[in-house]
This record gives structure tokens, C-alpha cells and sequence, in this order.
């Protein structure tokens, strides 16, 4: 079957850490010598459009005037977001440069790949959190596929072929999860970006496809598609009509993207507290509140410190699977 090239990756609240107000504690904003003085660089390892590119240019928006300086977004697509990762891992710590991250960049490339350039263990220290999205499997709104136990026994016959917005994105690895501990098969079909994936949905040349919140709730809103299951702990608010892969007999198929900040190791403590707080107001903000409702996504306020509690659980749960089914971007 052709398809369109495939792409290595496309991606996915931070919680405020609190200062207290005694005076023998510095308030962040004059513990660095005035920080910031000058314009702030959140770099993005994705092209423009996609949903980390969104998400950080609001985030960025209303990060800025808090701050005082602008946060300037800056593209730097390659790689599986390596070359971003690589540049923010290099740049000074001095809270100047930031890095829109997700499952990939902090998760899954040490597992994807031999030889990173970057160490996201060592050399990147977290903000915060902005969100979780589930992911839902879901096939034409006319497919004879009726529920994810028809999906199962036809792939029994011939396995089906499943779209996802990008090889070793959370979509794919989640499929593949699903399939090792579901047990049936489906043949991958990678695409550039989730919008794409969907309209090859929409007109049959795959079978099913993936897809996160962001991207397919409104598909699946408008009756064009039928979502079979979602791979989240509980129903989605936006979908309460879409059981859960755990209700349906599959307790251990959890599966999010997800999106956040982060900082070069070394990024000095009050400053890191500063970007934090001011990334908790903007997930707060009603404009963010209102779009996260629309489109399903999950919050929770992390303090940077949870933020890196929650990376180490998701280390232990995907770098052995990653490696387990054999899944390379180097080879």
C-alpha cells in the first residue's frame, strides 16, 4: 500500500513550585540579578502547525507578559526533535532557552536510538507538566468493525492496517503495546502529522488509525469516525460514550502523549520556581482551560519535581517495551 512519506516523529501543567515570603528568601524574581533582562527562546523540536507547536506558541503568549519579556518561539524540527533537544542540552542554564518536551524527547529516544547526542536524564531538568492526551483507536463511521472485540477477531482473518501521525510517536508505540498485550495484529502505517492519517481514514486506504485527543475528538464528535476504545485510566469527558481499554478486558493498555518544559540542567532553582509558577498560571488561564475541555486533554499540576517523578514511571514502563519490540530510528 502507498502512502504518504513517513515521518520519525510528531508530537504532545506545570505546577508552581512555592516560594515562600520570608525575608532570608529570595522572591524569584530577584534572586538571578533581575532575571529575566532580556527575551526568552522556547525551542520546539516540531514544525509549525502540529499540537506541541500550538500549545507551546499560547503557552509562550501568555508566559511572556508575566515574565516581562517576550518568550520567543523558535522551530527546529530533525531528528525526532534530537536536534532541538541537542541545542537546548547545550545551552547555557541561565533560564534563557527552554524546550517544549514530550514522551519522545525525555522517554523514548534513549531507547530508540544507540547514541544520543543529548542525555535527557542528565542533561535536562523539568518545569512542568501541560498536559495529558488520550488516545483513542478508531475506524470508519461505516466500517463492518462495530466494537474493539470485532476489531480483534478480524485481525484474527487479516490483520488490519492502522495510521498513526508518525513512526515511534505515542500513537504507534501505544498501538504496538496494545497488540503485544491484547494479542492481534495490525500492520503500521506511518503518516506526517495525525490530520493526515484521518483523511486516509475518511477515504479507506487504512483501515484504522490512532489518534489522540487533539486531533480526533472532533472526528469522532461529528459521527465521521467510531472510536472502538480509548487507551486512558478512565472515560474521556469529551467521549463518555467510548468505553476504555481497560473496561473492555485489557487492564494493563494505558497509554497518553504528553507535553511539558524543560531546562538545561544547571538552570539555577529560583528561576526554574519562576518558570513553573508562571507555566501553572497559563495551563490555568480560562483560555487554556476552555481549549483543554473542548479537546479532552488532561491536566495536573506538577511542581517540577513531581514532573521528574513523573518522567521516571514512564522510563520504567516504555525504554523496556521500546526495546522489547525492537522498535530503531538508527538502524
Amino acid at each position: 500500500m502507498l502512502t504518504r512519506p513517513m515521518a520519525t516523529r510528531r508530537g504532545l501543567v506545570g505546577g508552581a513550585l512555592g516560594l515562600g515570603a520570608a525575608s532570608l528568601i529570595p522572591s524569584p524574581s530577584r534572586a538571578q540579578g533581575g532575571w529575566p533582562d532580556r527575551p526568552v527562546r522556547l525551542i520546539i523540536g516540531y514544525p509549525p502547525g502540529g499540537a506541541s507547536d500550538l500549545f507551546g506558541r499560547m503557552i509562550a503568549g501568555m508566559m511572556g507578559p508575566r515574565l516581562g519579556q517576550n518568550v520567543v518561539v523558535e522551530n527546529r524540527p530533525g531528528g525526532g526533535a534530537v536536534v532541538a533537544s541537542e541545542a537546548v542540552a547545550r545551552a547555557p542554564a541561565d533560564g534563557y532557552t527552554l524546550l517544549h518536551v514530550d514522551n519522545g524527547i525525555l522517554v523514548y529516544n534513549p531507547a530508540l536510538y544507540a547514541r544520543l547526542p543529548y542525555d535527557p536524564d542528565r542533561d535536562l531538568s523539568g518545569v512542568g507538566f501541560i498536559g495529558r492526551f488520550p488516545l483513542f483507536l478508531t475506524v470508519r463511521a461505516d466500517s463492518p468493525i462495530r466494537d474493539l472485540a470485532g476489531y480483534i477477531a478480524a485481525s484474527k482473518l487479516t490483520a488490519p492496517t492502522y495510521g498513526s501521525p508518525a513512526v515511534a510517536s505515542p500513537h504507534h508505540l501505544a498501538m504496538e503495546m496494545f497488540k503485544r498485550r491484547a494479542g492481534f495484529e495490525a500492520t503500521h502505517v506511518p503518516y506526517r502529522g495525525g490530520p493526515a492519517a484521518m483523511q486516509d481514514l475518511l477515504s479507506g486506504t487504512v483501515d484504522s488509525v490512532m489518534i489522540d485527543c487533539a486531533t480526533g475528538t472532533a472526528f469522532i464528535r461529528d459521527g465521521k469516525v467510531r472510536a472502538l476504545c480509548v487507551l486512558s485510566e478512565a472515560r474521556s469527558p469529551t467521549s463518555p460514550e467510548v468505553p476504555t481499554a481497560r473496561e473492555l478486558g485489557f487492564p494493563n493498555v494505558i497509554a497518553y502523549g504528553w507535553q511539558g518544559i524543560s531546562v538545561p540542567t544547571g538552570t539555577p532553582a529560583p528561576v526554574i520556581a519562576r518558570l513553573s509558577a508562571e507555566l501553572a498560571r497559563a495551563i490555568a488561564s480560562d483560555e487554556m482551560k476552555a481549549r483543554f475541555t473542548t479537546l479532552g486533554i488532561e491536566q495536573a499540576n506538577y511542581s517540577p519535581a513531581e514532573f521528574a517523578a513523573f518522567v521516571q514511571r514512564e522510563n520504567a514502563e516504555w525504554r523496556p517495551l521500546i526495546r522489547e519490540l525492537g522498535i530503531r530510528l538508527d538502524s
